[in-house]
């Protein structure tokens, strides 16, 4: 698997996040075997550059290459900044968000709104390929199928951005409409495989090994990509890899495992946004990482009502003492539960 001039370890991708896939949860990711990990959507806009929340978003340091970038905007000429920026910065990938159903980014024709407006769409892939391209530095596109049932146009794109040169595409298998409901469906992503040469990626309810499997063969793609499967169980990269190697499933993780990784989860989560927000902001992680385990639920409600991060992790310690008296490993049933919660809870 390539993009550009980087040769990847495998064919199974972490998806960018907003809020989720920051540089600890990429890190852990790559860690449990992703092949790929891409940062949360940067802003076009020069004046937010500088902030706080975007310095953190475009936070690299020690991360594996190959580093990619994802930028948003609704501007041609300010996405090719923006791109040009984080190249400077160490970029080696740009990615192009046209995913995003957020109404707050929709709202100001972002993210998967670019979908309506099929010349502004390509107008902007192609300053953004532009700005990249005498860096040697590859451009590749996330997209929906389209903005609603009755206008998937995702095929039609695809080939207007491979022809702007845009390198890779991912397609989630669902409308901006639907947002995160429904079932994805992977017929348009097997249309748009047929359509391009360069690498697709399929996206969209991926949530076990078994499925990853028949999703590469419903569409031909020669990747996938896990989003919300992946929050508080990143082994499932591994268990992914794996499978699609041997046909073979892996036993769950051990509850001691499970326990190092989120710890160490922490401790970097609290590095890089200081005590007071990385405890807030990894009540979510921790909540993912409990949800379905035996006293889970009384424990997600504890760990809102602690503010220190010492206590945190304290807290986190002893949940999985006492779990892992009763239990080795995660038992087979917690893990399809958690997927079940995966999709419910999006």
């Amino acid at each position: 698997m390539h993009i550009g001039p980087h040769t990847l370890a495998n064919n199974v991708f972490v998806a960018p996040m907003a809020g989720v896939t920051d540089r600890p949860f990429r890190q852990l990711c790559r860690a449990f075997g992703a092949g790929y990990a891409v940062s949360e959507m940067v802003t076009s806009r020069r004046d937010l550059w500088t902030s706080l929340k975007t310095s953190r978003r475009a936070n690299h340091e020690g991360e594996p290459g190959p580093v990619a970038v994802q930028i948003a905007g609704t501007d041609a000429r300010m996405m090719a900044e923006a791109a040009a920026y984080n190249v400077d910065r160490g970029a080696q990938i740009i990615d192009i968000n046209m995913g995003c159903p957020a109404k707050k980014v929709c709202n100001k024709w972002a993210g998967s709104a670019l979908m309506q407006d099929e010349p502004l769409a390509l107008a902007i892939a192609e300053a953004v390929v532009a700005a990249c391209a005498p860096h040697g530095v590859p451009v590749t596109l996330k997209m929906r199928t389209g903005w609603s049932a009755q206008h998937r146009n995702a095929v039609r794109l695809a080939r207007a951005f491979e022809q702007g040169g845009v390198q890779m595409l991912t397609v989630h298998g669902r409308t901006r409409e639907q947002g995160y409901q429904g079932q994805a469906e992977y017929e348009t992503i097997a249309a748009v495989k047929d359509a391009v040469r360069i690498p697709v990626v399929a996206n969209g309810d991926v949530d076990s090994p078994r499925k990853a499997r028949e999703v590469l063969a419903a569409t031909g793609a020669d990747a996938v990509m896990v989003g919300r499967a992946a929050q508080g169980r990143p082994w499932i990269f591994r268990e992914i890899v794996h499978f699609l190697a041997t046909g073979a499933e892996l036993a769950p993780p051990l509850v001691a495992e499970v326990r190092r990784a989120l710890v160490a989860h922490l401790q970097d989560h609290y590095a890089l946004y200081g005590e007071f927000t990385g405890v807030r902001s990894a009540r979510k992680h921790i909540g993912w990482y409990v949800r379905a385990l035996p006293g889970g639920e009384a424990f997600r409600a504890e760990m809102n009502t602690i503010e220190d991060g010492a206590a945190q992790l304290s807290a986190v310690n002893r949940f999985f003492d006492a779990l892992a008296a009763r239990m080795d490993r995660l038992p087979a049933a917690v893990v399809r539960c958690s997927e079940e919660l995966a999709k419910s809870e999006a």
